[in-house]
């Protein structure tokens, strides 16, 4: 997976600025979602490393599935990945440019992996927690997982908040084996 993100990283990065250049981040972001949401379907993920399928043939069928909505600059990026054979980090490049385009709207996205469902006050309290540490404002993104036994594990891109029952008790039993 980090070969798929090192490859995609650049392309999305020239996204963006040439999607901030143009004040469009919004309209980049759509075009990005629905090139990637083509490139996952099974039938085009075949043609993707098909020798006889040239590059220009699938940025044609790409951009014709995709219709209107990718628009001219979205058009144009999908040859130049086609050209370079990299449609098929598509998904990826989508989801790098809605990072950074995040980032630069002063938005944090934070997924919260508790143990048991988090009621609203809950959530409530956990985002004003989290926008006085990140000093951004928060968008929560709630996952259960019974395996933790208590607590929750908070990510946000690089920052990981492990306060979670089961690693406190494997810290423990390393602890006690150490």
């Amino acid at each position: 997976m980090a070969d798929r993100l090192t490859i995609a990283r650049p392309y999305a990065r020239a996204a963006f600025a040439e999607a901030q250049a143009d004040g469009r981040l919004q309209a980049w972001s759509e075009a990005l979602q629905v090139a990637a949401q083509v490139v996952r379907d099974p039938r085009v993920e075949t043609l993707l490393g098909n020798p006889h399928v040239t590059p220009e043939e699938l940025s044609q069928l790409l951009i014709g599935i995709a219709g209107e909505g990718l628009g001219a600059h979205g058009e144009n990026f999908v040859r130049t990945l086609a050209a370079n054979r990299r449609l098929a980090y598509l998904p990826e490049i989508a989801a790098r440019f809605d990072t950074l385009k995040a980032a630069a709207q002063g938005v944090a996205d934070v997924t919260v992996t508790s143990a048991a469902p988090l009621n609203a006050a809950q959530q409530q309290r956990l985002a004003g927690a989290l926008q006085k540490r990140l000093k951004r404002s928060v968008r929560l993104h709630c996952e259960v997982d019974p395996s933790l036994i208590g607590g929750a594990v908070l990510r946000s891109g690089d920052l990981v908040i492990d306060g979670s029952l089961r690693t406190r008790l494997d810290r423990i039993a390393y602890a006690l084996t150490a």
